[in-house]
């Protein structure tokens, strides 16, 4: 791979990751939301599931700038 192609394809892998790192972060916004009144309610299936979703891809987006960053070496 060429080096600009490289740095492209790590320019778009790390923007991944970033983006999935501001979805945790509103998704636990949402999340925060229910703990922080007093008896709060608990929080819906779908606020849940969007978390859980978030964080998976947090890792997936890790692991794939992670395997770019080795292929260098």
């Amino acid at each position: 791979m060429s080096e600009k192609k490289r740095r492209s394809a790590e320019a778009k892998a790390l923007e991944r990751v970033a983006s999935a790192a501001r979805e945790v972060q509103a998704a636990s916004r949402a999340l925060e939301v229910h703990f922080a009144d007093e008896g709060g309610h608990r929080p819906s299936t779908l606020e849940l599931a969007r978390f859980a979703a978030a964080m998976q891809e947090l890792k997936n987006a890790r692991e794939a700038f992670d395997a770019l960053l080795a292929e260098r070496r």
